[in-house]
């Protein structure tokens, strides 16, 4: 059968949809929000299954077959439910999860590529409803055989999808570290970031008043559905507002561009800046809060030889990471003398669903895993439900104050976590990234990759905390 003109147009633009939709759901679904192990998510996770597979039978037919007669038809039908899919998508994730920007923008391009396909395939497929009904056999060249591909990926899509929204429902929803403790007034920096959305709604799920600091007060209001107060700037809190707690999880995250002085000035000021306005209005208020839960990190020891085990006395170590940390410190550390009481988390890479796991992750799912450098630096890790228990923990346990190394007790080399990984994900590690060209192109920003400190979580053990994920492979098995 001759190739019509306005079949080769269809087939570029679902070309072109099949390349941006594999870009929605990798980089927004898989690395940005991690939607496989957001117990949220499952209605989302359920329709992209139903859908993905359908565009998988889809593609694969539309590469090899002329649908004739009565087929033009059902074909159409099909597609009338792929858009009614679609549209109901929209509406559930919006409810679900509040899209960023740039998702937003990919989403409407897709919807305005697939109206133009759905207008010209449908235009052949008017063509062939005139004709006997039939599955007729048509050969498109190397279009066909990369629809082929797609069809192969999208459908393994689905198949993801489903299986992460079965293991979803058996699992149930996540505890709630703070449910069943006396209701608190909650003062939260930071908190429409990685751990900060997941700490505010757990707090306002079980019950507490929160209130946020947010560089976008309107995008947060909406991002906790109106259940938080949503703040600019500190200036709009009068002196007579009481806060029992104040957790301050503000600052621009370290990986990403180069540390240049300029960045370098940034990321203190989003750390410092804050906290030093938070400790002015502390000194105005009228009614101290009783607790401040300050994040830190612990890039506070800088980069230290892998054998070297480092507990919460060890001193400051050198570099940048460690100036920025120990300034992120000091500048909360007055309010002790103003009576409240102040508990410091030197948090490890915290594992999670989103933040810095779906990117470590994805070149091993990818086939692509392997070592960092030599694969000896350490990574002291964490997984933030952990870090949430311990927050919960400081909120109700008078006895924790000081300085705390908020890590798993098992910290491990790049090598070993790349080889749990690549078995749990039943994928080869071979792949070496030399650290060398990166250290040249990163500058001192490549420490957070490849080098890392042996550090052990000692107060809290003594503190009797016992960790939900004390081991690399519990965690792994949970997020993976």
């Amino acid at each position: 059968m001759a190739e019509l003109p306005i079949l080769t147009w269809a087939l570029n633009l679902l070309l072109i949809q099949g390349l941006l939709g594999a870009l929605d759901t990798i980089y927004h679904h898989e690395l940005t929000v991690a939607l496989p192990q957001r117990y949220s998510a499952r209605l989302e996770l359920a329709i992209h299954a139903v859908r993905s597979c359908c565009y998988g039978i889809l593609f694969l037919g539309i590469a090899h077959v002329a649908f004739q007669g009565v087929w033009a038809i059902i074909v159409a039908v099909v597609f009338t439910l792929e858009i009614g899919l679609t549209l109901w998508d929209f509406v559930v994730e919006d409810r679900s999860r509040k899209l960023p920007a740039i998702e937003r923008i990919m989403h409407t391009v897709l919807a305005i590529n697939a109206g133009a396909f759905f207008a010209l395939y449908g235009l052949q497929l008017l063509q062939w409803s005139s004709l006997p009904s039939g599955l007729v056999a048509i050969d498109l060249g190397w279009r066909g055989w990369l629809l082929t591909l797609f069809a192969l990926g999208v459908t393994a899509s689905g198949i993801r999808d489903a299986l992460a929204t079965l293991r979803l429902h058996r699992q149930g929803p996540p505890t709630n570290p703070f449910a069943g403790s006396a209701h608190k007034q909650v003062l939260v920096t930071g908190g429409t970031g990685f751990i900060g959305e997941t700490l505010v709604n757990q707090l306002l799920d079980a019950g507490h008043s929160v209130s946020v600091l947010a560089r976008d007060p309107l995008r947060a209001a909406y991002l906790f559905d109106g259940r938080a107060r949503c703040l600019r700037s500190l200036d709009k809190l009068s002196h007579d507002e009481r806060f029992d707690v104040v957790i301050n999880l503000a600052g621009a995250p370290v990986a990403g561009p180069r540390w240049t002085p300029r960045r370098q000035a940034q990321l203190l000021a989003s750390r410092v800046g804050t906290t030093e306005a938070l400790l002015r209005w502390t000194r105005q208020a009228r009614h101290k809060p009783a607790l401040w839960i300050q994040a830190s990190a612990i890039g506070y020891y800088g980069v230290r030889d892998a054998s070297q085990p480092l507990d919460e006395s060890a001193s400051k170590g050198d570099g940048f990471m460690a100036e920025l940390c120990d300034r992120w410190e000091a500048s909360a550390s007055p309010a002790s003398a103003l009576g409240v009481r102040q508990v410091v988390l030197r948090l490890g890479v915290v594992f999670g669903p989103g933040g810095a796991l779906p990117p470590l992750l994805m070149p091993f799912r990818l086939g692509l895993g392997g070592r960092m450098g030599d694969g000896r630096q350490i990574m002291s890790w964490v997984h933030r439900d952990d870090v949430l228990a311990v927050m919960a923990r400081s909120m109700v346990d008078s006895e924790m104050q000081g300085n705390y190394n908020l890590v798993a007790p098992e910290p491990v080399s790049q090598a070993t976590f790349a080889q749990a990984v690549g078995r749990l994900l039943k994928r080869p590690v071979w792949l070496h990234v030399p650290a060398a060209p990166v250290r040249a192109l990163a500058g001192e920003m490549a420490e957070l990759f490849f080098d890392g400190q042996r550090v052990l979580p000692s107060r809290l053990e003594q503190a009797g905390y016992r960790f939900r994920y004390p081991t690399l492979d519990s965690a792994l098995r949970d997020l993976a």
